[in-house]
């Protein structure tokens, strides 16, 4: 035997020992025996399990030899079913006969499974002996009868479900409506139409029967109809019975061609409200073009119920004839229809769509270039972004920094030149903001941002303060040496405006190399709103986790000296609270005296003097604790920092052996 040959084999079989695994039995190695020593097995003393091991690999060796050992266990409730997965699967007619013979010998759980096999096998000789089973009294035999004949599928089969049905009590009703389903199904799929339509007929007819039978039955007619049944979809569609309507609505998406979508459009508006959303989602799911006028036309009036359902359909659709009609909804007084209207314009697919946005972009109205614009970023439309920068000097306020901030969002840094002659030509204050944001991200897209610094800082002579200004920022956004030589020199400028922006800047730079600079400024400048800003970025920095704790106290250490006004001694404060040191209490104590800093000095105390009491070193540092956190629990008007602060200070005279 072939090694592809043996291991489809060993696949077959290990499918085949699923329901051994499912029922918690141990795996047990396949195909190890000749046909001749398993069914040995089954005909010997072996345990239930060595016996349902030997099924299994029959299943996929035996033959017409294993039969009748196999026939044998079939009234057995522990290996019925073991061995009837294996009848079922040798192609013998000695199975079939030996499973009607047992039709008549077996009763209770073991008769439930040989009617299934019979189905499985679909043994059209057994129709008969099966019919005679509907009536039983056992409802889980006269069930599993009619589903085998649903199996077997044939006209006999039908016919015997139909006779019997009249008189079948409720519990097994629907087992009995399921066998003709499947017998309807298979006559359909054989060319014996009329049959199945009559079984179909005769369900969604058929008085008290569950909804879904009768659905099924509406269904199944409309469908073997074809465009014959298409009336009847229409009728079902205006019923009241909203069970009926989803049948209906259910066929029609099994259905294809033109004359469905005009049957399910035609007369859309006058049916009820429920019933107009769930033929509109049909037309959705269909995605048939035809269906958008009439989906226009329920966008545009109608219950609300009723719009949203077709403004959400459009996008399935997806034809750029959408695009206007949801166009004109964004600035529909109800806003769920707007937001609604928004959404599927920005998943309407193709790029006849994007064509169709871009287009709106030389709308007249500002509000729809301005909805263009917005939709070419939700859209992710990069190959629009030559038009956002032709958009960039639209004459609406509301358009130009939308366009310009889409072109950074989309753009790349092919963009950066267009970009930086933009800013450059700008004036009004948003349209500089925008352009400045778009410069920043589009900077940052490089592999190397500090590539940009240069063509940033040979500004041209005639450069406004503003344009400087925004150029500053960007520069502080990308970062590095050069940028910051730039920058540092731009304090000193002339301009108000640009020395401003500077300090600005270096306040927001993105690493400690501007830490510096800042305390050199605050040291020498002459305005307090500088030195301010200047002192409280460089605090920042002090206060910084990533620095290390002693870099952090040299410069809280550095900039003390240069606080005076209460919001400066805060911020220092503030910094202090976060590095764990002797030295830092030292600086923080005499703020405790101070009635505009207490608080934030006990704040700091405690941060400080619960991280040092943690420390081996503890029992050292206690004694300078003791005074500060004393301070701190009689000062603060916080309950649950004095609560803190006494927990401290206990501790802390515990360590250092106080009383």
């Amino acid at each position: 035997m072939s090694k592809l040959a043996l291991n489809s084999i060993l696949i077959a079989a290990l499918l085949a020992g699923g329901l051994g695994v499912a029922l918690g039995q141990e795996p047990t190695p396949l195909l190890t025996q000749p046909e001749d020593k398993l069914i040995a097995i089954l005909q010997s003393q072996a345990s239930q399990k060595e016996k349902t091991d030997a099924c299994r690999q029959l299943a996929v060796i035996g033959t017409r030899d294993a039969v009748p050992a196999l026939v044998a266990l079939l009234a057995d409730e522990k290996l019925n079913h073991s061995a009837r997965y294996a009848l079922e699967t040798i192609p013998e007619p000695a199975v079939d006969n030996a499973l009607r013979t047992a039709l008549g010998e077996l009763k209770g759980r073991p008769l439930v499974g040989v009617i299934g096999s019979l189905g499985v096998r679909r043994d059209t000789q057994a129709v008969e002996p099966l019919a005679k089973l509907l009536p039983d009294t056992d409802t889980d035999v006269a069930q599993a009868a009619a589903r085998a004949l649903g199996k077997i599928g044939n006209s006999a089969a039908a016919k015997a479900l139909d006779g019997a049905l009249a008189n079948v009590p409720a519990a097994n009703q629907l087992a009995f409506c399921e066998g003709l389903f499947r017998c309807a199904e298979a006559l359909a799929a054989t060319g014996r139409r009329d049959e199945a339509l009559t079984i179909y007929e005769r369900l969604r007819n058929l008085q008290g029967a569950p909804h879904q039978v009768r659905a099924g039955g509406l269904r199944g007619v409309i469908l073997t109809r074809g465009k014959e049944g298409l009336p009847l979809l229409q009728e079902s569609l205006r019923s009241q019975d909203f069970v009926l309507v989803a049948a209906a609505a259910r066929a029609a998406l099994e259905m294809t061609g033109g004359d469905v979508t005009r049957a399910l459009t035609a007369g859309l508006s006058q049916l009820p409200a429920d019933n107009q959303v769930l033929v509109i989602q049909t037309l959705g799911k269909r995605g048939d073009v035809a269906a958008s006028p009439a989906l226009f036309a329920s966008v545009r009036s109608g219950p609300n119920p009723v719009r949203l359902a077709a403004i959400r359909a459009l996008p399935e659709i997806g034809h750029s004839s959408a695009v206007p009609v949801l166009a004109g909804l964004l600035g529909d007084s109800n806003r769920e229809i707007a937001q609604t209207a928004r959404e599927s314009l920005a998943s309407l697919p193709g790029p006849d769509v994007d064509a169709a946005v871009v287009a709106m972009l030389g709308a007249s109205e500002a509000s729809q270039r301005l909805t263009a614009v917005e939709l070419i970023g939700r859209r992710r439309m990069t190959a629009s972004v030559p038009a956002l920068l032709k958009a960039a000097a639209d004459t609406d306020a509301k358009v130009r920094p939308a366009a310009i901030k889409k072109v950074g969002e989309l753009g790349t840094t092919a963009e950066f030149p267009a970009l930086l002659d933009l800013l450059l030509g700008l004036k009004a204050s948003q349209d500089l903001d925008a352009a400045e944001q778009a410069l920043s991200v589009v900077c940052a897209k490089g592999v190397s941002p500090e590539s940009f610094t240069e063509k940033l800082t040979g500004l041209p002579e005639q450069a406004q303060p503003a344009q400087k200004s925004a150029l500053l920022r960007v520069l502080a956004s990308i970062g590095g040496e050069k940028a910051l030589k730039a920058v540092r020199a731009a304090v000193d400028d002339a301009n108000a405006e640009v020395h401003g922006a500077a300090i600005r800047a270096l306040g927001t730079w993105k690493t400690a190399e501007a830490a510096p600079d800042l305390l050199a400024l605050a040291k020498s400048a002459g305005d307090p709103t500088d030195k301010l800003l200047c002192l409280r970025s460089y605090l920042v920095w002090a206060a910084h986790p990533d620095l290390p704790a002693g870099q952090r106290w040299s410069m809280c250490q550095q900039a003390a000296g240069l606080i005076q006004r209460s919001e400066e001694k805060k911020l220092l404060l503030g910094a202090l609270g976060n590095i764990a040191t002797a030295e830092s209490l030292a600086l923080i104590a005499p703020h405790l005296d101070d009635a505009a800093t207490r608080e934030e000095a006990s704040a700091a105390t405690v941060a400080v003097a619960e991280k040092l009491l943690k420390e081996k070193t503890a029992a050292q540092l206690a004694p300078q604790l003791i005074e500060p956190l004393q301070k701190a629990a009689q000062g603060t008007a916080n309950a649950d920092l004095a609560r803190r602060a006494k927990t401290l200070l206990q501790q802390a005279q515990s360590k250092a052996g106080a009383k």
